[in-house]
This record gives C-alpha cells, structure tokens and sequence, in this order.
C-alpha cells in the first residue's frame, strides 16, 4: 500500500515542481519579481541554448574583404527541440507601462548576468578550443523578454521596431565580429533562416552585430509583413557565424503569455 502511494505522489510533484519553474506565467508583468524576468531571458518559450558545431574547413574558405572583413560559407541544416521596441524604438503600447526606461546598469542592481554570453560573462571558445561555446538563442521581440529586460535595468539590451521579428544571438566569441562590420553583417544576413513546415523560408531583411563589452551580440531581423502564426507550430532557426553552425527549434504553442502569441 505504502509504495502505490509513493507512486500516486511523485506525479503530483513533478506537477508543483514545473508550475513553481514557470511562475511569471500567470503573473501579470507588473508583479513579476527578479526571478521570473530571470527565467524569461535565460530559461524559457523565447530564450534557449544551443550549442553549436564547428566547421574548421570555415577557417581556411572565409575570403577577407576590406578592412580584414570575413566572409563565412553555408549554413547547417534542420535541427530538433533543445529557446519591442525599447529605448530609441516602438515598444508596444508605447512604452514600459509606468514611464520610461529604469535607470541602472546590467542585471539586477548592475551586478553579473548569468551564463550564456549575456552582461557580465565571458565565452571565449577560442581558435585552439577543443569545446565550442554555449550560445544564448533569444527570441528578442517577444513582448515577456523586452518586459523582463526592462525589469532587470538591461540597458543594453538591442533597441529595435515594430515592424520586425528580432532573434538575437549571444555568447559568440569576439573574434567573429573582426573586421569590416558592413560586411559581416551582410554574409551573416546570407546565412540565417526561419524555416517552417510547408512554408518556403523566411530570410532576414537585415541582421546587426553590436559590440558588447563581454562580446558581440548579432540581432537577425525578419519581416513581421511574413506572418508567424500558432498554425506553423514548430519554427527552426538555423543561422552561422564564423565556424559556428547551429540550429534552434520554438514552439509556438509554448510561446503564449496572458492567453496571446508573443513574437
């Protein structure tokens, strides 16, 4: 009798467990705590990590332009399941609800931003690494990451529009932004999708590297006029910078808050 008990309790726990995990799900953005803006931008629908595979032969095949500015070869292919507007542009509603942007420095309080290649680390994955680095996949424009940064006084977070989907890639080495910027940013633009089943693929209209001081950040834009709807369901992104290749998979059914889709 004791061990169908244990058996009929340790369902249950795993139920409280993962409603503990998600809790800014059913709170209102204005009550979220610390906690919950952490979870939405390192662990959560909108916010994954990745690590990628290294294609060496991109060493000796990248072309230098002007400037040292690299050129990169193709991109990866399909990959499973593993993750607006703000200060200077449209962030829905016109703005963080109470007024403008919280002053302040990285995460809470100016201190360290956790692992993934966000404020306050450092991902090396250097030429002579055996181990590519942790990259942070971040859906940028969902309206649950741009609150949880303007709750953590992320001042550094990408300003962008209304008009774009926005997906930003954190925790790639510095040396992949070397060189001419224009240039980089335009291979990297070549190299980026959204792909979804039965539908042709959705390329960026623009992509954007910004020099960090723990790394570059590089934001892929794509055209909100491409409608992503919960009918597509699952949506890859595969993308590649230097001799990083990764893919990364989001589920539309997960990427709800307060009952809408949050793109």
């Amino acid at each position: 009798m004791l061990w169908k008990c244990a058996l009929t309790l340790i369902p249950m726990s795993v139920v409280f467990l993962a409603a503990a995990d998600q809790t800014w799900k059913d709170k209102q953005v204005s009550q979220w705590n610390d906690d919950d803006a952490k979870q939405v931008l390192t662990d959560s629908p909108w916010t994954k990590t990745v690590t990628p595979t290294v294609n060496p032969a991109a060493n000796s095949q990248r072309g230098m332009g002007r400037g040292g500015g690299m050129g990169f070869p193709g991109m990866g292919g399909m990959g499973r399941r593993g993750g607006m507007g703000y200060p200077g542009g449209g962030y829905p509603g016109g703005g963080y609800p109470g007024g403008g942007y919280p002053g302040g420095g990285g995460y809470p309080n100016g201190g360290d931003y956790p692992s993934g290649g966000q404020t306050g680390t450092t991902n090396d994955g250097g030429a002579n690494s055996s181990q590519p680095p942790n990259l942070t996949v971040r859906w940028e424009s969902a309206l649950p990451v741009r609150a949880a940064e303007l709750k953590t006084r992320d001042n550094n977070a990408p300003t962008l529009d209304e008009d774009h989907y926005a997906i930003a890639v954190y925790g790639l080495p510095a040396r992949v932004a070397n060189g001419n910027v224009q240039q980089l940013q335009d291979q990297l633009k070549k190299q980026a999708s959204i792909k979804r089943d039965g539908k042709k693929d959705l390329k960026p209209s623009s992509v954007e590297v910004l020099q960090r001081e723990n790394g570059p950040v590089i934001v892929y834009l794509f055209p909100r006029s491409k409608e992503i709807t919960k009918q597509d369901k699952r949506v890859e992104f595969d993308a590649q910078a230097g001799r990083f290749q990764f893919t990364q998979s989001f589920y539309t059914e997960d990427m709800s808050y307060q009952g809408k889709l949050e793109l």
